[in-house]
């Protein structure tokens, strides 16, 4: 990804006060501290608003549209299920905002971190494969929500999902109870070392022979009652004892079928995951490529893509419409959880 284009992901849009609708969710930036990390997280909550702020648009920059909501909005009355999101390599939490605004608006509430060390602007193969450490972001960004004395009685315990997307499938994943072994990482890249994960992997100061501990550590949160893994990354690299033992309901989404990157194949023809889980169902969300997870691109911000000539990030495959690819995946993680 371009260094340009990477400074355009992390914008944040904010609107001019103005009263927002009635329908919008809210949406408050929040900060978490983690034992694993040396600085304090970014995070984001999105949620049932029950009084009017102003409209803020999160996500929105010259190459991606935003996702409307008002603005640090009080919570509305009740308890809801929790939405715990990690985002992919590169992106950042705010990317996502299109989907985490549409379940705030079905009565979730969403808690999303963005990870150091693999987030929009200071991405690194080297940090990226401490997957334990990105669990914990959103164990901790959990730890804290709970503790909230004004936001915390909100949270519906029983009704705590993991969501990812790409690197951040992974994680959900470990959420779940799910490790990874570096050996078969290792062995997948020298066997195809031209998939997109493993050429990330190669640019970066990693010797995949030597992965930290932190990529096959135990980074499981009993609190997570089930798992929704989006293009999910390593499923190659799933350890088969910790796949008999999720005994979580797990949903992978992968996004479309001639266009699917090796690396997030789930079906027998990949790896075969969702077969060996023990209650376990896959979506295939066609057609598509893994790019149009991605917020919506703007004309102008597609077109400045372009220029770049090998950043795929709008380009979507023929006949794919991203806005209705978001909606189908929306409809597909809300029956899921039962929104």
């Amino acid at each position: 990804m371009k260094r340009l284009v990477l400074s355009l992901l992390s914008a944040f849009a904010l609107a001019a006060p103005a009263l927002a609708t009635d329908n919008l969710p809210a949406y408050e930036r929040l900060t978490v501290t983690s034992a694993q990390r040396p600085a304090p997280l970014a995070a984001t909550l999105w949620y049932p608003a029950k009084t009017r702020s102003y409209r803020g648009i999160v996500g929105d920059n010259a190459v991606f549209r935003g996702a409307s909501g008002q603005m640090g909005a009080r919570i509305a009355d009740g308890t809801f299920p929790l939405f715990l999101f990690s985002h992919g390599s590169g992106g950042n939490m705010d990317n996502s905002a299109w989907l985490m605004a549409a379940l705030a608006e079905r009565g979730a509430m969403v808690l999303a971190v963005n990870h150091p060390g693999s987030t929009t602007g200071d991405s690194s193969p080297r940090a990226s494969v401490y997957l334990d450490r990105r669990a914990g972001d959103l164990s901790a960004a959990l730890d804290m929500l709970l503790d909230d004395p004004v936001l915390g009685p909100h949270v519906d315990r029983s009704v705590i999902t993991a969501i990812g997307f790409s690197l951040g499938g992974g994680t959900a994943l470990n959420l779940a109870g799910l490790r990874f072994d570096g050996a078969d990482f290792a062995d997948y890249c020298r066997a195809d070392p031209q998939q997109l994960d493993c050429i990330f992997m190669s640019k970066g100061n990693l010797d995949l022979d030597r992965l930290p501990d932190g990529f096959s550590a135990d980074a499981s949160d009993d609190r997570v009652g089930r798992a929704i893994a989006i293009d999910p990354g390593f499923t190659y690299a799933a350890t088969q004892d910790t796949i008999h033992s999720v005994e979580r309901p797990v949903l992978v989404i992968n996004l479309g079928e001639e266009n699917l990157m090796r690396a997030a194949d789930v079906s027998e023809a990949g790896s075969n995951l969702v077969a060996r889980l023990p209650d376990a169902k896959r979506v295939v969300v066609a057609p598509a490529h893994h790019f149009t997870f991605l917020a919506e691109c703007k004309p102008a911000g597609a077109a400045l893509l372009a220029e770049e000539q090998d950043d795929p990030v709008c380009d979507d495959p023929e006949g794919a419409d991203r806005a209705d690819v978001h909606e189908r995946i929306i409809d597909v993680v809300a029956r899921f959880a039962g929104l």
